[in-house]
């Protein structure tokens, strides 16, 4: 399988007043097509940080970040910007919908963002029917619940058919039924071979939805061990 993402000794320190707060520290990573991997470690160790740097929102000080074997490092913002349009795909803890647009139209957001038509709309409510979400299609963000403001975000993380869907902590804020709902659909996402994916999590137990899983700890990997899922 070809590699998707590389990331090479980055590093990420932040300044909190007049205080430098190291978020990463040398960071070195592959993923492959097809994984499944997870992250995981305790608040503060870096988690989220790392996942903003593969997702491409932010920029490490120190190594570089390899997408597709394209050095997106140090890339204008602009270029980088159409790149999270084609070929990532990011879901937020928070869902990040837009209240004033229907569930339909927040799917449909990103291909429009891209090449400005509304020639989307065929493949944006075939998404919603492959995650049971169609007869909501019209339902503004406050009118769904939890889980299904969930659905809709990781039905427009898949709107432009990206190599890599990247979640950070998905379920946090949903109930068990939600939280593992939405986990089975990234399960039949990956199992498909088409999305690779990576999520961050801080819950022992989803560990087991992946192939692969890495810990953080005060911003550097402590251990990766295989997970449970194709075991």
């Amino acid at each position: 399988m070809g590699e998707v993402i590389r990331v090479e000794d980055i590093s990420r320190t932040y300044l909190m007043g007049e205080v430098r707060v190291p978020a990463l520290r040398g960071v070195s990573l592959t993923v492959n097509e097809g994984d499944f991997l997870i992250i995981t470690g305790r608040n503060g160790s870096g988690k989220s940080t790392f996942l903003h740097q593969l997702g491409l929102l932010d920029r490490p000080d120190t190594g570089r970040i390899f997408l597709r074997g394209r050095d997106v490092t140090s890339m204008h913002e602009r270029m980088r910007a159409e790149i999270r349009l084609r070929d990532l795909g990011y879901i937020f803890q928070e869902f990040a919908l837009i209240s004033e647009l229907t569930a339909l139209e927040n799917v449909m957001l990103p291909a429009m963002m891209l090449d400005g038509t509304a020639s989307c709309k065929k493949r944006a409510l075939a998404i919603l029917e492959m995650l049971e979400m169609a007869s909501l299609r019209d339902h503004l963000p406050s009118q769904l619940s939890g889980g299904e403001q969930q659905k809709v975000a990781i039905a427009r993380a898949l709107m432009n058919d990206p190599s890599l869907i990247l979640a950070d902590e998905p379920t946090a804020n949903l109930d068990s039924v939600s939280a593992a709902e939405v986990l089975e659909i990234f399960r039949m996402l990956n199992s498909r071979g088409n999305h690779t994916i990576v999520m961050v999590t801080h819950e022992q137990e989803e560990t087991v939805y992946g192939n692969r899983v890495i810990k953080l700890s005060d911003g550097r990997i402590v251990s990766e061990t295989a997970g449970s899922a194709f075991l």
